[in-house]
């Protein structure tokens, strides 16, 4: 089982830079922009990795773990309308003109029932995934895509904020059809990294945007899925649920009980019409601690035992103009480190994000430039710097930040000016 990128490199070299990266110059382009919170019609809980999309367009953006959302509109799109959706929820759609600065948007949950005729189709649930796995090159997008991402990677000791990094990039995608990498730029970026609260030890992700991207289990199969790997996982068929007003078939997988390394456990939604991946959420089997740490540790302190005590993924799909593109992915990482001689340990969790915010056909040679190109051992901490900047993401759509995150954001600028 082959997991390389989703790697983790802990150091105890303290770098600290103040400053900031600004690669490239934004023009003052006209816009409005549109706050809100989705919640569930019955309940009022907050819907986190709810889809807000500008109908007719590419532009797009996530709610966060509070169920809210920021979107960055173009004038000349004023008079659009914007779907929300979200998994188990019926689609709502609302002119532009009819939201507040601040909207509460409440979606309903949809019930859904797949004809047991329907699921026979397909012998067993195995069976289903390998005709999704083999139809990516009919139903997912097969020309090249330069898309505009959000990515944001935080590291809390336990519930304190110590590091946050964002950048603005573009993905250079390439064509499902094809088993060529994706290449990504870096647009802009910035960091702030409060390393009393890291006790002297540095967490740095590496791959960055890089292992997000990877998620994307119908372009990159081989981190999760072999030829190999599919025959030492259970699948079954679960409920069944809705995505956009249309029916999914839902499977749970595991590793099956005689094998040891760490493997994924999940669920996988996947459009019972074309047969797509529409969603999923998955998780690292963490019971084996040394193996699952070889998976993430590429350097620690020697006399430091490290191990992941959570491993959660999530990748989400949408649909343009007929074909499905990767559109979010989110990684969770809890860590749990043990000093020698040291009576308490300490927790660190680590969460990272990338959500695409538009994104267009591009002409064949797709990459035009190597300059500014990250690489997939790219550590983005060490690339960014600073909050100085107030207006530094100007047109671009973001993840609303938690609240917790801007007061973090905060309270390190201030840390920064007293320094």
């Amino acid at each position: 089982m082959k997991n390389k990128r989703f790697s983790l490199t802990l150091i105890t070299c303290l770098l600290f830079f103040i400053g900031l990266q600004h690669l490239y110059a934004q023009t003052p382009t006209a816009y409005i922009e549109i706050k809100g919170k989705i919640v569930d019609d019955t309940s009022n809980d907050a819907l986190i990795f709810a889809d807000i999309i500008i109908k007719d367009s590419n532009i797009s953006t996530i709610t966060n773990s509070d169920g809210e959302f920021a979107l960055k509109i173009p004038d000349s799109l004023a008079n659009k309308s914007v779907t929300f959706s979200h998994l188990g929820y019926q689609k709502r759609e609302l002119k532009i003109s009819d939201l507040n600065a601040h909207s509460k948007i409440k979606l309903i949950p949809a019930i859904t029932e797949l004809n047991v005729v329907e699921i026979k189709t397909f012998k067993d649930a195995e069976t289903l995934l390998q005709e999704t796995l083999k139809n990516r090159s009919n139903v997912y997008n097969n020309e090249n895509a330069l898309m505009t991402a959000f990515y944001r990677e935080t590291i809390k000791n336990r519930r304190k904020n110590a590091s946050l990094s964002e950048a603005v990039v573009q993905i250079h995608k390439q064509p499902y059809s094809n088993f060529k990498n994706d290449a990504i730029e870096l647009i802009k970026s910035r960091k702030s990294t409060n390393y009393k609260k890291l006790d002297t030890l540095a967490l740095k992700l590496q791959g960055g945007p890089f292992s997000n991207l990877y998620t994307d289990i119908i372009k990159y199969p081989e981190y999760i899925f072999t030829k190999e790997d599919i025959a030492l996982y259970e699948f079954s068929f679960s409920e069944s649920t809705q995505v956009n007003n249309k029916p999914v078939y839902v499977i749970n997988f595991k590793q099956k009980p005689n094998i040891k390394e760490p493997l994924y456990y999940g669920k996988l939604y996947i459009d019972s019409e074309t047969l797509a991946l529409t969603n999923a959420v998955f998780r690292l089997n963490v019971e084996n601690r040394e193996l699952s740490s070889e998976m993430y540790i590429r350097k620690k302190p020697r006399k430091v035992d490290v191990y992941p005590t959570e491993a959660t993924y999530r990748v989400n799909y949408r649909t343009q103009n007929g074909k499905w593109q990767y559109a979010y992915s989110n990684i969770l990482l809890t860590f749990k480190v043990n000093w020698e001689g040291k009576l308490f340990n300490s927790v660190y969790t680590l969460n990272s994000e990338m959500a695409i915010t538009d994104w267009s056909v591009n002409d064949p040679k797709l990459i035009k430039t190597k300059e500014n190109m990250l690489k997939p051992t790219t550590i983005l901490a060490d690339e960014t710097s600073g909050f100085k900047d107030p207006a530094f993401w100007g047109k671009y759509n973001i993840i609303e930040p938690e609240k917790s995150i801007e007061a973090a954001i905060e309270k390190i600028k201030k840390q920064l000016k007293r320094t």
